[in-house]
């Protein structure tokens, strides 16, 4: 990298070991997946996927304003933020995912969720085979 040239975002070497390359944060790439991505509706959240590069998948999660107030659309992120982080390294590479929470999502309990959001990926194929 040239000396003072900034570093993008989603690289693979930032300095809190490339956490962040899981997550699409690009407004471009979000739009891409909008545009392009196979829907699936379930009653926790939507889904939208679709190929995108050769690297990591990366995940979106978008909770607008009809979702609630400030705290509950926090909440919405940080819970399926966490189930991106459980379950990324069983996802297929180079895909881009976004994830439309909805409000019956908070009153779940995790288990529900994993189950659900396993589910979802499961049907669009974006898990790895499992070896047995």
């Amino acid at each position: 990298m040239e000396r003072g040239a900034k570093k993008h975002p989603l690289s693979n070497d930032t300095e809190s070991g490339g956490r962040h390359v899981i997550f699409l944060r690009s407004n471009r790439d979000i739009e891409i997946v909008k545009h392009h991505g196979r829907r699936i509706t379930t009653a926790l959240f939507n889904l939208l996927a679709c190929k995108m590069d050769d690297g990591p998948t990366r995940v979106g999660i978008i909770v607008g304003k009809r979702f609630g107030n400030a705290v509950r659309r926090n909440r919405a992120k940080r819970i399926f933020r966490e189930l991106v982080r459980q379950l990324h390294p069983d996802l297929v590479p180079g895909r881009g995912v976004l994830v439309f929470p909805k409000r019956d999502a908070l009153l779940q309990s995790r288990d529900e969720l994993v189950q659900a959001w396993r589910g979802s990926l499961e049907r669009l194929h974006l898990l790895r085979p499992r070896a047995y």
